[in-house]
């Protein structure tokens, strides 16, 4: 488990870069947009905690496979600081394209607010691709 505290300053620089123009990110307690929450993982997860970590992937060798987000009441919000838990919902094979096998993980990130209570989840699949010999 990790915490995340909500950067207004961040959520601005997010909300530019990914070109929202809602005026609700600009805000002192700017509502982070939804795809925020990614930067969590990037930058305040521990890397020896990283449930993508503990699969064992060739990081040379992994895409980013899909994206998914969750969230159960009001968006996060500029002040907050949510506790995240990463974990390992699936994993399974599928033959490549062009030979070879692809495994693939579905990471999942629970986010609590203060109370405890879930305010997001974030699904992550990640695919390895085989190396070549």
């Amino acid at each position: 488990m990790y915490r995340v505290p909500i950067e207004y300053g961040k959520v601005r620089e997010f909300a530019h870069a990914v070109k929202a123009k809602s005026g609700s990110h600009q805000d002192s307690d700017a509502v982070v947009p939804a795809t925020f929450l990614t930067t969590a993982r990037l930058t305040w997860e521990p890397s020896h905690e990283s449930a993508i970590s503990q699969l064992g992937f060739d990081m040379a060798r992994v895409l980013h496979g899909e994206e998914e987000y969750e969230f159960f009441g009001p968006l996060p919000r500029a002040g907050q600081e949510l506790q995240v838990e990463s974990r390992i919902e699936k994993q399974f094979e599928k033959p490549g394209g062009r030979g070879g096998t692809m495994r693939f993980a579905v990471v999942v990130n629970e986010f609590k607010n203060d109370a405890g209570s879930v305010v997001a989840l974030q699904r992550s699949t990640v695919i390895e691709t085989e190396g070549r010999d």
